[in-house]
């Protein structure tokens, strides 16, 4: 079986996932922090639980050999040739904010490999998906394949990360370095900053201390939509860590430069 024939059971996967997340959004709900000491908050609330428990629980009895590694429920069968990682909402800080920058992500790796992806906003509708070999955004208007735009220079770039406070010390200077020289930064998309670089829309995300939970379902639709996501020392983006994504090959060589002078 291959990574397209579970498109039909990502899409519901989607579905289930926000008809559990969506009733919680722009209420008053409350939210624990699961930070340790010292570090920065880090929110979780029960729509991130609900959402995770619906997914895993449809996983389970559709694919019981598969896999799981979630945000909220940790990992199953990880060694399983099939394994989906689950982010239930990529954004909770936007998320119990009233804002729409969240979403929920849906990766499959095959044998340790992203080979599918989406990235479902149910408050606006919108599914973006992809296989490494193409990428499609679906919304109320219709749907239409992704593409990154081309884009060669750093000073035509628009730059975003989740928040310039994920960085400390070197890699805070390292990530400056490349914010100088861009055209713009924008701040707080989470998620939707990858998608709207994979739409053509912005050219370069630079971020930190992600989980694979964070960039797994991204890779195949930044990389289906023609653009490239990497580590900052240019290894394969599905373990986390520090992630940059770019549009154009020749811009994500550019910033790798210059966040590791």
């Amino acid at each position: 079986m291959t990574a397209v024939d579970f498109g039909a059971f990502v899409d519901d996967l989607a579905s289930v996932s926000g008809t559990a997340i969506l009733p919680f959004f722009r209420t008053a709900i409350a939210a624990a922090d699961k930070s340790q000491a010292g570090a920065p908050f880090d929110p979780v609330t029960e729509a991130d639980r609900a959402g995770e428990a619906a997914m895993r629980q449809m996983i389970r009895r559709t694919f019981p050999s598969h896999g799981i590694i979630g945000e909220e429920y940790g990992d199953e069968r990880t060694e399983a040739e099939f394994v989906w990682v689950l982010d239930p909402i990529d954004g909770t800080k936007a998320f119990i904010s009233g804002l729409p920058m969240w979403g929920t992500l849906i990766g499959l790796l095959r044998n340790g490999d992203p080979c599918f992806g989406m990235m479902h906003q149910p408050f606006t509708r919108e599914r973006f998906t992809g296989d490494g070999g193409s990428a499609t955004w679906r919304g109320q208007s219709g749907q239409r394949e992704l593409r990154t735009r081309p884009c060669d220079s750093l000073d035509k770039a628009i730059l975003s990360c989740t928040s310039p406070r994920m960085f400390r010390g070197e890699k805070l200077e390292a990530f400056e370095r490349v914010e100088r020289e861009t055209r713009l930064a924008r701040f707080g998309c989470d998620c939707y900053a990858y998608c709207m670089l994979a739409a053509g829309l912005m050219d370069l995300v630079i971020e930190t201390d992600l989980k694979p939970y964070d960039i797994v379902a991204l890779v195949p639709i930044i990389e289906g939509a023609g653009g490239v996501v990497t580590t900052w020392t240019g290894e394969p983006a599905a373990k986390g860590g520090s992630i940059v994504a770019a549009g154009d090959k020749r811009l994500h060589e550019k910033a790798l430069e210059l966040l590791n002078r």
